[in-house]
């Protein structure tokens, strides 16, 4: 199994990546090898440089480097052998069965929807964020910036690709899932939360508890929570800073610990046929190392198969 890891991407890249990706080698699987993809001869002297001798690391060439301010559209077309493109290139081609990038989101965004494309009847593919929970674990919330106006009916959808996420990725045997509201009533909310709400309540393939509000992020309400892009990115970036703050006046917790993005890694792109994972820009190698690990696992639970099969796609 290969997890292919953009070299080339992020702040602190390629060295931060590379590191990481030695991190990662460490604790993977036997049958796993990371493919670190970007500029042949640096990445090669890096590895020398940092002493590794392993096998599990492999290199491929990419000549060109999409930056963080440029546009995605016009950047992957003008920009053939990137880093991004010829990892999703390779995902597209079965030569690697995960994505992974700390660089321009966007990209990878517009890079996942015209290589390997969403699944058929998925309507909107979504980034997935994790949610520390008080209880321990996490759960995940949906969608954290790819659609920042949602239909029902891709509201609906969320809360089904969130559950497959759940059960497989997170190990949650029956995942609950809540619509993140401005109260807990049947009828509060916007037209479309209202809306999704009726849509959510009749849907046999989700355990849907309702509406929930802001305060039940953290708690056991919800396993899955379902909002739009906007909503959710919101939440995201300020739990971020929730972490921020207390780390700035060094106060230290382990159930705040886990707001900081290294925890995790990244975030799943979700819908699409091949697994791709999302980093932060400023990935330090831990959160690189988390990235490649967090792919692993949705590699490991054939993630975008369910997704396929739960559309009857295949």
């Amino acid at each position: 199994m290969r997890i292919a890891l953009d070299a080339m991407g992020g702040d602190f890249a390629p060295e931060a990546n590379v590191k990481g990706a030695m991190l990662a080698a460490e604790q993977l699987e036997e049958d796993y090898e990371i493919l670190l993809i970007g500029k042949e001869d640096i990445l090669k002297q890096l590895l020398k440089e940092y002493g590794y001798t392993g096998s599990a690391i492999k290199v491929v060439n990419a000549t060109q480097v999409i930056d963080m301010g440029e546009h995605p559209t016009k950047a992957l077309t003008q920009k053939p052998d990137s880093s991004i493109a010829v990892g999703f290139g390779m995902l597209k081609a079965g030569k690697a069965h995960a994505f992974c990038s700390t660089g321009n989101t966007g990209a990878m965004l517009v890079g996942a929807m015209f290589s390997v494309k969403a699944v058929e009847g998925i309507l909107r593919p979504s980034i997935g964020g994790l949610v520390p929970k008080l209880n321990g674990g996490f759960g995940i919330i949906l969608d954290v910036g790819a659609n920042a106006d949602c239909k029902p009916e891709v509201l609906e959808q969320f809360g089904e690709i969130g559950s497959i996420y759940a059960k497989y990725v997170l190990e949650i045997d029956n995942p609950k899932v809540g619509l993140m509201n401005l109260g807990e009533e049947e009828g509060k909310g916007t037209v479309n939360t209202q809306a999704a709400h009726q849509r959510l309540k009749v849907n046999p393939n989700i355990n849907f508890i309702g509406n929930i509000e802001g305060r039940d992020m953290f708690n056991d309400k919800a396993d899955v929570i379902v909002c739009d892009g906007y909503t959710g990115n919101i939440i995201l970036k300020m739990a971020e800073s929730i972490y921020d703050i207390l780390h700035a006046k060094n106060m230290h917790d382990p159930f705040f610990d886990k707001f900081n993005y290294e925890a995790v890694g990244g975030s799943p792109i979700l819908g699409i046929n091949g697994n791709a994972v999302i980093g932060h820009g400023v990935s330090t190698p831990l959160a690189v190392c988390n990235m490649v690990l967090q792919a692993q696992k949705m590699v490991a639970t054939n993630l975008s198969e369910r997704f396929k099969k739960h559309t009857g796609a295949q």
